[in-house]
């Protein structure tokens, strides 16, 4: 049920799935960033820095990276989080020396090459990412596999890609609640916020975090459930350390996070809906990347990347003329990732939007945060539709391995998924 929560319900592809387990070792989830770091400056005041690390989540490296440097975390840049269970490759940026850098000492993370840059690295500074995949334990004998496989991908580019929903990675593979602390900043309920995220104990996650969720959701005392929470815990801790020393301050205690964190949690609300968005769309039957009169296109800019703050409405006067443009990848319908200045589509795109907010009871002027003025969000619009480009997939005994590419945004997740069609083994 955790990708239903999140508003992926449905498939686009009605062929068999390979099933399979994906993440058995880090090292079955490799990703590298594709994009180029920020130039060579010698006497630039920022170290670049290519760094590999194994089964590190995003927010916690950077925390440790820190620590182990004795420097303020805002001091490093990155340009996207990537899965914890991986093997991942990218660029960070160090407000340091290259002496500084050269002295990080963490288990399983290593720094590959850096230079000096007049430049950090900053969300966003990619083009997107390189996956190398392994899925292990499939459901069906290889043969099956490899021609199921190539079907599930020949009716994915027929239909102009796969759905560009937000994977799991977005609300937390195991805990699965980023978008649920979001709905509460947004509703201005910043005690619910705070509970959903220190307390909520959720089935899955190991027992001593489970037990002391639970008792901090039985007994409400943050003061004790400071001194009772593993270290692990840290992000936790240091919200119910706040709460200790400030009782009923959950304003302050959300800011104890990372700012990076906090707006991830608005992101993935929006997120969860652009989701429930795509879902009903394809509920429907409607094409996810041929566009409709009353869609919104998303023009594909000079750099080959989506421009996402741009959108042009689809009439009957230019229907034919957008289609030909999204056949051509020079366009892409989109769906709103609703915000105080986002757009709301016509047509039966323009109902189906709508028709979500009505029932979350949530309009663009939520997104208007005054007690964290930072987390108000003025929207954008998202791709409902993911192209396919060269991909290999190689099945020997009961183990794929999948090779390919994808833009900045898309998860490789959501690609597998229409592969794989069994959610247990998406990890």
């Amino acid at each position: 049920m955790a990708e239903r929560d999140c508003g992926i319900e449905v498939y686009l592809t009605a062929t068999p799935g390979i099933g399979g387990r994906l993440k058995a070792e880090p090292e079955d989830f490799v990703v590298e960033e594709v994009g180029s770091p920020p130039a060579e400056a010698p006497d630039g005041k920022y170290v670049a820095a290519l760094i590999r690390s194994r089964n590190w989540e995003t927010n916690r490296l950077v925390r440790e990276m820190s620590r182990d440097l004795r420097m303020s975390r805002r001091r490093i840049g990155f340009a996207g989080t990537k899965d914890k269970r991986s093997v991942a490759t990218r660029w960070f940026s160090f407000e340091a020396t290259p002496e500084e850098v050269g002295r990080l000492r963490l288990a399983d993370v290593e720094v590959l090459e850096s230079h000096r840059a007049a430049k950090p690295v900053e969300i966003g500074d990619l083009r997107g990412n390189r996956f190398h995949i392994v899925v292990r334990d499939l459901a069906v004998p290889g043969d099956e596999a490899e021609v199921a496989a190539a079907t599930t991908l020949l009716q994915l580019r027929a239909a102009g890609g796969f759905p560009n929903f937000f994977g799991m990675q977005r609300f937390g593979s195991i805990r699965p609640i980023t978008h649920v602390v979001g709905r509460h900043i947004v509703r201005g309920d910043y005690q619910a916020a705070v509970d959903a995220y220190v307390a909520n104990p959720i089935a899955g996650e190991d027992e001593g975090s489970f037990e002391a969720r639970e008792a901090l959701q039985d007994s409400g005392d943050y003061k004790a459930a400071f001194h009772e929470f593993p270290d692990s815990l840290g992000f936790e801790k240091a919200m119910l350390g706040h709460l200790a020393g400030r009782p009923g301050d959950f304003v302050g205690a959300l800011k104890a996070l990372p700012f990076n964190l906090l707006l991830l949690f608005v992101h993935a609300y929006q997120s969860s809906l652009f989701n429930r968005m795509v879902s009903e769309r394809i509920r429907r039957g409607l094409p996810l990347n041929q566009p409709l009169a009353g869609d919104l296109l998303l023009p594909v800019g000079a750099d080959g990347l989506v421009d996402r703050n741009r959108w042009v409405p689809v009439s009957e006067a230019n229907l034919e003329k957008a289609r030909v443009q999204c056949a051509a990848g020079k366009a892409f319908v989109s769906g709103t990732l609703i915000g105080t200045d986002s757009a709301i589509s016509g047509g039966v795109m323009g109902e189906i939007e709508q028709s979500v907010l009505d029932a979350e009871g949530v309009r663009a002027r939520h997104f208007v945060v005054p007690r964290i003025p930072r987390l108000s969000s003025k929207g954008t619009r998202r791709e409902l539709a993911c192209l396919v480009g060269k991909i290999s997939v190689e099945v020997s005994g009961d183990t794929a391995v999948l090779e390919f590419s994808l833009p900045r945004g898309a998860y490789a997740t959501c690609l597998l998924r229409e592969v794989l069609k069994d959610e247990s083994g998406l990890g």
